[in-house]
């Protein structure tokens, strides 16, 4: 049974396929089609901000039930509902949402309507030659062309940032903020031996050790290593 959620919306997604498996592990490669007329139309769903939740008052509320008694005498479907219950009563009170909407993305500073206008003729012109209706030389003519107003009212902002900063310190240093934002990083992760590691270096030799068994059939062996570890 393919246990796969593509989109809360029917009509998105098309002509899906199952292309066997993936090298010599068990996923399975999957083929679809994004039905272009359907992108199109805004959205006004509501997504789960993670952020704001407070996931010590949700491993509360949940740690506070007692399962053996809930449970007892239930079958799968019962025991599922009853926890997908208490599960989404206590995401309601933990976790808020937010509204997932491209009307309400935030704007680059630099970003005006005519610059809007040349990433808009880019598109135009990379959808063109995907079709083959624009040569190669007039797409890349139209890319450096976008490219260079890009660039053009990036150094201009930055310019009137620093010159105003004595009167508008205010923009100066949001500007600023916004620009040394960086991702988390990657969480503690368990290697074969079961231990924790921290490390930036640790972390990328567990993470190439798992991708690489994906492909060289040895996942089941470290699974099983895993597993042994743990009972």
């Amino acid at each position: 049974m393919l246990d796969l959620i593509l989109t809360s919306k029917e009509g998105l997604v098309g002509d899906v396929k199952l292309k066997g498996s993936l090298g010599c592990s068990d996923h399975e490669i999957v083929e679809f089609r994004i039905l272009r007329a359907a992108r199109r139309a805004r959205s006004k769903l509501t997504t789960l901000d993670f952020r704001r939740a407070d996931f010590g008052l949700f491993r509360d509320l949940l740690g506070r039930i007692p399962w053996d008694k809930a449970l007892e005498g239930r079958g799968a479907q019962d025991s599922w509902l009853i926890f997908k219950g208490h599960l989404l009563q206590a995401q309601e009170r933990c976790i808020p949402t937010k509204r997932k909407s491209s009307k309400n993305t935030k704007r680059t500073p630099w970003m005006n309507k005519e610059l809007l206008g040349k990433v808009k003729q880019k598109k135009e012109a990379y959808r063109g030659w995907k079709q083959g209706q624009v040569a190669w030389e007039e797409y890349r003519e139209t890319v450096r062309a976008a490219r260079e107003q890009v660039r053009k009212a990036k150094a201009l902002i930055e310019v009137s940032l620093a010159r105003d900063v004595k009167d508008n310190k205010e923009s100066f240093y949001r500007y600023v903020s916004d620009k040394r934002r960086m991702r988390e990083n990657v969480g503690s992760l368990q290697n074969e031996m079961g231990e924790l590691v921290t490390q930036d270096m640790e972390k990328a030799e567990v993470l190439n050790d798992f991708f690489a068994s994906v492909f060289t059939g040895k996942s089941l062996s470290h699974t099983a290593q895993v597993t042994e570890g743990r009972d």
